[in-house]
C-alpha cells in the first residue's frame, strides 16, 4: 500500500528525522494559508500522487511570491498528471504539499527495500544520486551501494557508519547521515514496509542533512498488524480495476499490452505472460482468479479485462486442480453468456477432467479457440493479432534481473519482462 509524500513526512517527523516545514493543501486558499504558517514565500508546490517523476511532468513548482504560489497551486490542483512511472496512464491531483525550499549543496539517494534475490532487506545509498538516480543506475551502477541486514536485528550502527564513511564525507556529516540510515531502517522494520525511499536526501549549504522528498510503501501482507494504516489509503490514486478485482477476490495488475490474461495461480500467470512475450505479444494485465475459480469470479474477471480498451484478444489459461476442468469450462460458458465478448478468445485447460472440459467448450456454439498446451495457447492468441511467432523453447528462461517499477535504481529478481508486475506481485501475493 502506497501513501502520499505528506503522509510519509509525518512518519519521518515521528522518528525525529529532518524534513522541511510544510503543509498539505486542497485549494489555492489553503496553499496561501500554508505559506503564512511557514512564514515566507520561498516555497515548493508539489503534486501529491502515488508516483515519482512529478517534477519533469510539471507536478512541482518552485515559487518566490504569493502570486506565483496561487498560480502554481491553481495550475497543479485538478491537473491530470502523467509521469514516466504511470505506464501510459495519468492521475488527477487532488492535493499539493506546500513546503519551504532549502539551499542545496549536494543531492544524495537513500532507500531501504527488499533484495528479492538475496531474500533480505537492504539499505541502498549513493553519494552521486538524487533526482537523476535512474540515469546513474544505467551508466554508473558501481556508484550505488547496497548493505544487507536481517530484519530481526536491523542494521548495526557500525555498518551504517561504514556505509557512509566509505563515500568520503566529513565526520560530522557522515555521523548525521548514518543516524538517518539507522532511523529509516527502523521505520522499514517497525512498519512492515516494502519501500522507504528518500530522493533526494540533500546536504544544505550549511552542511545539514535534510530529507527533501520521501516515498513509503507498506507490505500489504503486514497490514493486519497495523490497522492504523488503513486510514492513510487513498483509493482515488489506485487503479479502479484493481480495486474492483480485490472486491471479487481477484488479483489484478493492469499492464500496457493488448492481450488480456485470465489465469489461476500467480506462478502460472507469470509463466503465461512470459510465453506471450516469447511468442511476440504483449500482455495487457495480470489476473489471477485463484485456485477455486467459480463462475462468478470468471464473469467478474471477464468484465474487468474487457473494460480495458486496449485489449484485442483474451487468453484463458486454467489448471484444474481444486476445481475440475469440466466445471471450469461450464463456468466460462456461463460467464460468456452474460459478458458479450467481441475479441478473439483462446482457452487452454489442463488437469482433472480436462477432456470433458474441452468437449464442453468444443460443442458450446461459442467462438472459442482451444489450445493443447501453454506454448500453443500463447502462439494462437498472438497469431490472432497478426503477431510474429518466435520458435522458442517453452522452458522458462533463467531468472533475469529487471528493474522494479517505481523504485529508482533498484533491481529485483523476476521471470516477467514487465517491471511493473514483477515489482507489485511479490509484495501482494
Amino acid at each position: 500500500m502506497k501513501i502520499h509524500e505528506y503522509q510519509a513526512r509525518e512518519i519521518l517527523e515521528r522518528y525525529t528525522l529532518p524534513v522541511p516545514k510544510g503543509f498539505v493543501a486542497e485549494t489555492p486558499a489553503m496553499a496561501q494559508r500554508a505559506a503564512r504558517e511557514i512564514g515566507h514565500y520561498w516555497l515548493a508546490v508539489k503534486a501529491q500522487v502515488h508516483a515519482g517523476g512529478r517534477g519533469r511532468a510539471g507536478g512541482v513548482a518552485l515559487v518566490k511570491s504569493e502570486q506565483e504560489l496561487l498560480s502554481a497551486a491553481s495550475r497543479i490542483l485538478g491537473m491530470e498528471l502523467k509521469t514516466a512511472q504511470m505506464a501510459g496512464g495519468s492521475i488527477k491531483v487532488h492535493q499539493v504539499l506546500v513546503t519551504e525550499q532549502v539551499p542545496i549543496a549536494k543531492e544524495l539517494y537513500l532507500a531501504i527495500t527488499l533484495d528479492r534475490e538475496r531474500g533480505l532487506p537492504c539499505a541502498i545509498f549513493s553519494a552521486s544520486g538524487g533526482m537523476d538516480i535512474e540515469e546513474l543506475a544505467k551508466k554508473s551502477p558501481e556508484k550505488i551501494i547496497a548493505v544487507h541486514f536481517e530484519p530481526s536485528t536491523g542494521l548495526a550502527a557500525f555498518r551504517a557508519r561504514d556505509l557512509i564513511f566509505s563515500q568520503g564525507f566529513e565526520a560530522a556529516t557522515a555521523l548525521e547521515l548514518a543516524q538517518i540510515v539507522e532511523k529509516l531502517v527502523r521505520i522499514f522494520v517497525d512498519m512492515d514496509c516494502s519501500l522507504v525511499e528518500v530522493n533526494p536526501l540533500v546536504i544544505t549549504k550549511e552542511g545539514k542533512a535534510v530529507l527533501l522528498d520521501a516515498k513509503i510503501s507498506f507490505d500489504d501482507n503486514g497490514l493486519f498488524r497495523h490497522p492504523e494504516f488503513i486510514g492513510l489509503r487513498d483509493e482515488k490514486q489506485e487503479d479502479a480495476r484493481e480495486l474492483e478485482a480485490a472486491e471479487h477476490g481477484l488479483s489484478y495488475v493492469g499492464l500496457d499490452g493488448n492481450i488480456g490474461c485470465m489465469v489461476n495461480g500467480a506462478g502460472l500467470a507469470m509463466a503465461t505472460m512470459d510465453l506471450i512475450k516469447l511468442a511476440g505479444g504483449e500482455p495487457a494485465n495480470f489476473l489471477d482468479v485463484g485456485g477455486s475459480a467459480t463462475a462468478g469470479k470468471v464473469t467478474s474477471a471477464f468484465k474487468i479485462i474487457l473494460r480495458d480498451s486496449k485489449v484485442q484478444a483474451v487468453l484463458v489459461n486454467i489448471f484444474g486442480g481444486i476445481m475440475k476442468c469440466d466445471i471450469i469450462a461450464q463456468g466460462i460458458l456461463d460467464a460468456l453468456r452474460e459478458v458479450k465478448i467481441s475479441v478473439p478468445l483462446v482457452v487452454r485447460l489442463e488437469g482433472t477432467n480436462v477432456e470433458t472440459g474441452r468437449e464442453i467448450l468444443k460443442h458450446s456454439g461459442i467462438a472459442i479457440i482451444t489450445a493443447n498446451d501453454l506454448k500453443d495457447a500463447a502462439e494462437k492468441v498472438v497469431g490472432q493479432l497478426g503477431g510474429r511467432r518466435q520458435q522458442t523453447s517453452v522452458i522458462p528462461r533463467a531468472p533475469q534481473r529487471v528493474r522494479r517499477g517505481g523504485i529508482a535504481g533498484i533491481e529485483c529478481l523476476g521471470f516477467s519482462d514487465n517491471a511493473k508486475v514483477t515489482g507489485l506481485l511479490y509484495s501482494r501475493l
